[in-house]
């Protein structure tokens, strides 16, 4: 499987992202859960290439939420797929293509998009890589919001419990098995709080 490089990659933000606002956006916040997921390349037994490329492409989907230059955040559960068919149909593999449907929370399952009336096909949409599962759980620890935040641990497992009890103790498991990534290095570099 031959890998897109950090410049293709970028170029495809450039092209897909429909304001230079909503590009900054995205393209800040993958570069920024690449550079904690790569804090853990040399503990772990991944495939850092494909964390990095995985990393820089998991949002795309958010573009295709944006109408007339603004968000839908109702719908904002849909970015994932979105990004999974953007990138396949763009010819990208499935192995890079689900790391875009497979980031979400600590990930979605069939019973949760039924429960829930979510706005996606009823799948389950869980990480089943330790590529994929890295790039998930780098991905709790920054928000685009606006303005973008670093999120402690502690801080990502109180809000996931509004999605159910266990989505927080997975979440918990991860932290046991992971670690907290160095967030302060990299709020002090880009100037973006920690909460």
């Amino acid at each position: 499987m031959q890998l897109p490089t950090d410049r293709e990659i970028e170029t495809l933000h450039r092209d897909h992202a429909p304001t230079r606002e909503a590009f900054e956006s995205v393209y800040e916040h993958c570069r920024i859960v690449c550079q904690l997921a790569s804090q853990y390349f040399q503990s772990l037994d991944v495939d850092a290439d494909l964390v990095r490329a995985g990393a820089l492409l998991h949002d795309v989907g958010v573009y295709r939420l944006y109408t007339a230059g603004v968000l839908d955040t109702v719908g904002y559960v849909r970015h994932g797929v979105l990004g999974h068919e953007l990138l396949a149909g763009l010819g990208f593999s499935e192995t890079i293509s689900r790391f875009c449907s497979r980031h979400s929370g600590v990930g979605i399952t069939r019973e949760d998009v039924l429960r829930q009336g979510l706005p996606i096909p009823a799948d389950d949409y869980v990480a089943e890589s330790r590529e994929e599962e890295l790039v998930m759980y780098a991905d709790k620890f920054h928000s685009k919001r606006t303005p973008p935040v670093f999120v402690s641990g502690a801080s990502y497992e109180i809000a996931v419990r509004r999605w159910g009890e266990e989505k927080a103790v997975a979440f918990a498991a991860l932290r046991r098995r992971y670690g907290d990534p160095d967030l302060a290095g990299l709020s002090d570099s880009t100037g973006q709080a920690l909460i």
